[in-house]
């Protein structure tokens, strides 16, 4: 077994979750993501192979205490080697925690495949149950099929599934209840997530966005509960739901992600590579470190692993929304990955 050294930073934070982005493409044309054209897409080259994939996800569980891994994109469905990524990271030791974070679309065919791979659960993006509404939202009319796929994760296993939801002001605010109502009855677990400014085409406001209290006062009918739980390094602040369950029996519950009004910085236990093998360790972060160049000029799992842990190391304290001076990354959350 390699000597095993964390990717810490300096103000006491330990990396060990891993999203990985797959693609930086997509099958949707979400209005607060990409405009309807869509963007430049990385060209093939530049992307990581599912070898280089799997090396870089089991460099960061065997040498850098990696404990889980969620594979994104843009949309990660559309990766051919999904499946293969996944079967070979669930052989990995010790085995990770292993999701997947799509729009849905296509998941009531892979449900299946990907859990046998080994994936443990999905999270499902749905930001309205009107199809209509959905159509303008995403360019793309395909509600129905991510209906689908919501179904078919459930029946698969791959539990809990999770939704994510963002309320945008005067497009979809006036769902919060109905669509903490689906999930409740369906057995999933619905998140609400602020919008945050990750869009391509950079129009975000905060004026205009939902915020977390917003959200609450419109859950109010619900007399949600504080959880008892604790959140630990987890994104979500949860609520529970009296007299509602989910799938395993256990207390139904809501979460609400405010990554900008009640920011979690200081807890944040994430590290991210991009599709083209670029480590990013904040979200928001406006400089990369490349593994890909490593790997292609053949250096050794040692040296890769130390260059991820510098690269981790010089993470700021906080995303800086707040600041006069933040920038909005240059690259848009599809390029980026959840």
């Amino acid at each position: 077994m390699a000597a095993l050294i964390t990717l810490a930073d300096r103000f006491g934070r330990v990396a060990t979750d891993l999203r990985v982005s797959l693609t930086d493409r997509c099958n949707l044309r979400c209005t607060y993501c990409m405009p309807a054209e869509g963007l430049a897409w990385m060209p093939q080259p530049d992307q990581l192979t599912d070898d280089e994939v799997i090396r870089l996800v089991r460099i960061a569980v065997e040498r850098l205490g990696v404990t889980e891994v969620r594979f994104t994109g843009g949309e990660p469905l559309i990766r051919r080697g999904l499946v293969g990524i996944v079967a070979e990271a669930a052989r990995l030791s010790p085995r990770p925690k292993l999701s997947v974070t799509t729009n849905g679309i296509g998941l009531d065919r892979l449900a299946p495949s990907l859990r046998e791979a080994g994936l443990d659960r999905v999270n499902v993006s749905l930001d309205t149950l009107d199809p209509g509404r959905f159509e303008a939202l995403t360019r793309r009319d395909r509600h129905a099929d991510v209906l689908h796929g919501l179904r078919a994760a459930a029946e698969a296993g791959l539990t809990p599934v999770k939704i994510n939801t963002v309320l945008m002001r005067g497009v979809n605010d006036d769902e919060a209840p109905a669509l903490l109502r689906f999930a409740l009855e369906h057995g999933y677990q619905l998140r609400f997530i602020e919008q945050m400014p990750l869009d391509a085409q950079h129009q975000w406001d905060r004026h205009t966005m939902v915020t977390a209290e917003e959200i609450l006062t419109a859950l109010a009918p619900f007399d949600l509960r504080p959880d008892v739980v604790s959140r630990g390094t987890a994104p979500a602040e949860t609520w529970l739901v009296p007299g509602y369950t989910d799938a395993a029996g256990e207390p139904a519950r809501v979460g609400v992600i405010a990554s900008v009004t009640r920011p979690f910085c200081g807890d944040c236990d994430r590290t991210r590579l991009t599709a083209d093998g670029q480590v990013r360790n904040c979200l928001f972060a406006t400089e990369e470190s490349d593994l890909r160049k490593l790997l292609r000029d053949g250096a050794p799992d040692v040296e890769i692993a130390e260059g991820w842990r510098v690269a981790m190391w010089g993470k700021r304290a906080g995303h800086g929304i707040d600041d006069p001076a933040f920038l909005q990354p240059a690259r848009p959350m599809s390029a980026i990955g959840g």
